[in-house]
């Protein structure tokens, strides 16, 4: 089962950057490649068990699930149900843990998924610095604004 695992330090506080991801339909407010986000049947985007159905720039399509979301732990887990990266069983968390040296948070984004094996470090790679990295670059710009 390949890995995903990405980490990175944002200069602001675990509370100000959760207020930016912390709704299950902002991506396309921090995630560079998503270019619309919805959630389905129009549930509360922080509802566990609500689906977000998002396209991506390049015209992809993905469903993903909310199974857990933490404002105590500023935690989110989500599966993914559709996507065209032919992935299966993909659970990713995204958590953000305070810095107590300045106002500076640590974020690391997970996940893990099936997939045929010749594709797990392409798809490792895609998803780590693709999504995860340049998310959290965006968040750092984002916050910096601020």
């Amino acid at each position: 089962m390949p890995k995903v695992y990405v980490s990175s330090v944002i200069d602001a506080s675990a509370e100000r950057v959760w207020r930016e991801v912390r709704d299950f339909s902002s991506l396309p407010k921090w995630v560079p490649a998503v270019a619309e986000c919805r959630i389905e049947g129009n549930a509360p985007a922080d509802q566990i068990g609500c689906v977000r159905a998002f396209k991506l720039k390049d015209g992809g399509m993905l469903r993903e699930k909310l199974l857990a979301l933490s404002d105590y732990d500023f935690s989110t887990t989500y599966s993914i149900l559709e996507s065209p990266m032919a992935v299966e069983n993909y659970v990713a968390t995204l958590r953000l843990v305070p810095v107590t040296d300045g106002e500076r948070c640590f974020a690391e984004w997970t996940a893990e998924f099936d997939c045929d094996p010749t594709r797990a470090e392409a798809l490792v790679d895609q998803i780590g610095r693709g999504v995860f990295q340049a998310a959290f670059d965006e968040l750092k710009r984002r916050v910096a604004r601020r």
